[in-house]
């Protein structure tokens, strides 16, 4: 019982981690539509329209442990028209993320005696290998949900021989991540 406490209690410090996180976002979104000037967008435009360079930098970020939050590309994807074509690029968003994940996950399993796994572990992921020592599977189902390392637990479940089928499936909540905060920065957006 004292296990299952303890996993829920993980959860639970690092949903409100993330609602605070998308709270955040949310809010400094909001206020920047009203204070920020369009001269000053109009300077980034030719950067917000080009959809490659978006999409490149969001999966290099996604597989390098979400070094720039989602949520900043979903309020990107704000800049299509209609409510289908924001779906349609938050859904772009999420399989990316899910894919990000699936190439940590390889590059943990095929690199983890490398001196550059090493460094990375070494570096970035020592307090996640204890948390997943402690955790386990229950690890990949919180970085799906939350903000925690996605990438990162990714990548130390691949490097443990964790079965892919079962990682797979668990980050398939990646989904229902993206779909909520998707659903409240448009809501946001309305603002």
């Amino acid at each position: 019982m004292d296990k299952q406490r303890s996993r829920r209690s993980f959860f639970l410090r690092n949903l409100m981690r993330g609602i605070i996180w998308l709270t955040v976002i949310v809010a400094l979104f909001v206020l920047s539509k009203h204070t920020v000037d369009q001269e000053t967008l109009a300077k980034f435009e030719p950067i917000f329209r080009n959809n490659w360079l978006v999409f490149t930098v969001y999966s290099l970020s996604e597989i390098i442990i979400g070094i720039i939050p989602p949520e900043v590309f979903l309020i990107w994807a704000l800049r299509s028209d209609t409510l289908m074509d924001y779906i349609g690029l938050t859904l772009i968003f999420t399989v990316l993320s899910y894919l990000a994940g699936i190439i940590a996950f390889g590059v943990g399993k095929y690199l983890h005696n490398t001196l550059f796994y090493q460094y990375i572990t070494t570096r970035y992921l020592k307090k996640t290998e204890r948390l997943l020592q402690t955790y386990g599977q229950y690890l990949v189902l919180v970085a799906s949900l939350t903000p925690f390392p996605f990438s990162g637990v990714a990548m130390l479940v691949g490097s443990v021989d964790y079965p892919f089928k079962k990682y797979a499936l668990i980050s398939l909540a990646r989904f229902i991540k993206f779909a909520v905060s998707a659903w409240v920065i448009w809501e946001a957006n309305l603002f």
